[in-house]
């Protein structure tokens, strides 16, 4: 479980082709690391393999590249990390699973007084589990929900959030993964029986 609040942004470094999917190499401040340990990049839960100064090894299977945008990811990119959050920490995002629901499409990214403002169209299905001032994580990353009208969202970074996650390179015709509000999925799940009536 996570948070959607980053703590660093991370590069990657190298991206090995497996059998099994890809093996990523990240360059990141962490120094405390454990083998085994969740970590999200870019919103992605994956587990750390290995590690050592200032990098760290994950690996994603088949089936999460096709669901993410991890095959877009190449050397250079940087990337959101956040660890799993701890039972005594603070909850100051959202509940984020790490279990990308969607990729969905920037639109247009226009600045707006003291905002950034991101438009975004959303894969069929996955606006019905948000709402007006709620919460989704793109990338990662803890945002309101600005605007929603069908599958377009609007969300607003604000400048320590450009400061601090990956979000500052997004730009139109960029591909982000979403993961919508977990609460919102479970009212979904349990109230889809009524309303077929």
């Amino acid at each position: 479980m996570f948070t959607g609040l980053i703590e660093r942004v991370g590069v990657i470094q190298a991206v090995k082709r497996t059998d099994a999917g890809v093996e990523l190499r990240i360059a990141s401040e962490y120094a405390d690391l454990i083998q085994g340990e969740s970590i999200a990049i870019n919103g992605v839960c994956l587990t750390v393999l290995d590690f050592g100064e200032k990098w760290f090894t994950v690996a994603a299977m088949i089936m999460t590249i096709g669901r993410t945008t991890v095959s877009d990811w190449t050397a250079g990119t940087r990337v959101n990390l956040e660890r799993a959050m701890r039972a005594d920490s603070r909850l100051g995002g959202h509940l984020v699973q790490g279990h990308v629901d969607g990729v969905a499409s920037v639109e247009k990214v226009e600045s707006h007084g003291d905002a950034t403002v991101v438009d975004i169209t959303l894969p069929p299905g996955l606006s019905e589990t948000l709402v007006l001032h709620g919460s989704v994580a793109l990338d990662g990353v803890s945002l309101t929900v600005n605007a929603l009208q069908g599958d377009k969202l609007q969300v607003a970074l604000i400048d320590y959030t450009l400061r601090h996650t990956a979000l500052a390179d997004v730009s139109a015709g960029d591909r982000v993964n979403v993961e919508t509000d977990v609460i919102g999925k479970y009212v979904q799940r349990l109230v889809a029986p009524y309303l077929k009536q």
